[in-house]
């Protein structure tokens, strides 16, 4: 009988934020592969596209001016998922057929006035205002009494659903705790309710000791592989220190972060030479008003590349029937990540 091995044999981990387990078969990675595969466009654009509704001075489908922002620019989205208005509701009692109204504000943030850059490619002292942006939304956007969570977020990539290459994410804020929110709190409130401490601060000390998903770490932020990542490169950003939401930040963890994003996005970039697709957020304390020593900030990157620039995981047949699973394993996915140049690869030569 063989003795096990992560990297060789296949396995399920358990992810204690959702209550879920994943299945990992990271033997899967030495098969042929003979999947689809895609030209990647050369990336051209102007740092000002007259056709862009995100650029600062153009007009909107709705018909409003863009300002002629020179760093962030934030607006009530035109095409909106959720709405603020109340409506009457008369309650159904049927268990089968739960349905109730849902109130809320999407906001869209562009990160620069520069139509050709991205994340990767901004200055730290940019991005550092994006952050800063973030906090006065989350302040805003929670002091309305009907919003109780501020979902922050970016879809980087044709490939993730995003409509407009220009450098921007959302804000969707609503009523309701969003599914993977409240499942997170759930497992987060039982862990600190048992153990008197911050489930993901416990977690973060056991990964500083083992240092096989470490990817990046600076004084106040770590950058990791997650041990129970679905994504073939997902990481996951994890303050040091413990606290619930983005405004309780110092100004020196404001810098940190900034320059932490910075770094995580370049190394995605640099990996197969190519402007990096993801799906990345912020989880965070909800704003109902109630005390959360349970939450600890963290932040969210979902990627889809998995061998090239082209060649992309899909969560298909067994995911969807059965459960979530990776092929290469987490450990092996932070290394590569961590041996990357830190310098992006526009800009090395």
């Amino acid at each position: 009988m063989q003795a096990f091995h992560n990297n060789e044999h296949p396995h399920r981990r358990y992810n204690p934020l959702l209550d879920e387990w994943i299945l990992v078969s990271p033997h899967r990675s030495k098969r042929p592969w003979q999947g689809q595969k895609e030209t990647v466009p050369a990336d051209d654009r102007p740092e000002h596209d007259p056709e862009c509704y995100l650029c600062a001075g153009n007009v909107r489908s709705n018909g409003i001016q863009n300002d002629h922002y020179t760093d962030c620019f934030v607006f009530e989205n035109d095409f909106s998922a959720l709405l603020k208005e109340e409506v009457s509701f008369e309650s159904k009692t049927n268990p089968l057929f739960q349905l109730k109204p849902e109130r809320g504000i999407n906001k869209v943030v562009c990160f620069s006035p520069k139509h050709n850059l991205t994340i990767p490619e901004m200055e730290v002292k940019d991005i550092e205002k994006v952050v800063q942006t973030w906090k006065e939304q989350y302040i805003e956007l929670g002091s309305h009494d009907f919003i109780n969570y501020v979902q922050i977020f970016e879809n980087k990539g044709s490939v993730m659903g995003c409509s407009n290459p220009h450098p921007h994410g959302q804000i969707w804020a609503q009523s309701s705790l969003p599914t993977q929110v409240d499942k997170t709190q759930k497992s987060l409130r039982t862990y600190y309710e048992k153990n008197n401490s911050s489930l993901l601060y416990d977690y973060l000390q056991e990964e500083l000791k083992r240092k096989e998903r470490i990817v990046l770490e600076n004084n106040h932020f770590v950058v990791l592989v997650p041990f129970w990542a679905i994504w073939p490169y997902e990481t996951l950003i994890i303050s040091k220190r413990h606290f619930g939401n983005i405004i309780a930040m110092t100004n020196d963890e404001t810098l940190a972060f900034a320059e932490i994003v910075k770094e995580i996005t370049v190394k995605y970039d640099n990996l197969f030479e190519t402007s990096f697709p993801y799906s990345s957020g912020i989880h965070q304390a909800p704003t109902d008003r109630i005390s959360h020593p349970e939450w600890h900030f963290h932040m969210h990157f979902y990627p889809p590349l998995l061998r090239s620039a082209t060649i992309k995981k899909f969560m298909v047949g067994y995911e969807m029937l059965g459960e979530a699973q990776r092929d290469i394993s987490p450990e092996q996915s932070a290394k590569i990540l961590r041996e990357l140049p830190s310098i992006h690869y526009k800009t090395k030569n």
